[in-house]
């Protein structure tokens, strides 16, 4: 399943690169999340989260296998893969983030530089996740990330 989100945070593409790089500064905006450790690139972790009448515990491992800031600090892309089991049983979860980041157009009252943020996530889910369907999971996916992007925007300012 493919989800795509769109957002704007208040700072240069460079400052929300280096911000998106730090797998625990974004771990602390992530609800649910926490990381365990970092090595590199690649860390593991677990993240909680409920679909209707089932809550789940994720732990699981993911890596950086991308990350690009072009040479001028005017885009970057970052590609983040990561899966993990529910602590139960009750399924498991695999996901793959294309994190692109552009100058936003800075608003007239001269706020300051904005980036236009948009995360494409191929989404695999299996056991009884599967079963509560695209709906519930695009629900619970736009409620978390509109969290995680005001916790961004904090993080920024």
């Amino acid at each position: 399943m493919e989800l795509t989100h769109e957002f704007t945070v208040p700072a240069d593409v460079a400052t929300t690169f280096e911000t998106f790089a730090r797998v625990e500064s974004m771990a602390e905006c992530f609800p649910g999340a926490q990381v365990t450790s970092v090595d590199g690139d690649s860390f593991t972790g677990s993240v909680k989260i409920k679909l209707g009448p089932i809550a789940l515990t994720f732990n699981g491992e993911g890596e950086f296998t991308e990350k690009e800031l072009a040479p001028d600090g005017g885009s970057g892309r970052m590609v983040l893969s990561a899966k993990g089991k529910d602590k139960r049983g009750n399924g498991t979860a695999g996901a793959e983030a294309v994190v692109v980041l552009r100058p936003g157009t800075a608003p007239a009252d001269g706020g300051g530089p904005i980036t236009d943020v948009e995360v494409t996530t191929d989404l695999q889910i299996g056991g009884k996740v599967a079963s509560m369907g695209r709906g519930l999971v695009q629900e619970v996916s736009n409620k978390m990330l509109d969290r995680f992007t005001d916790c961004l925007e904090k993080k920024l300012t």
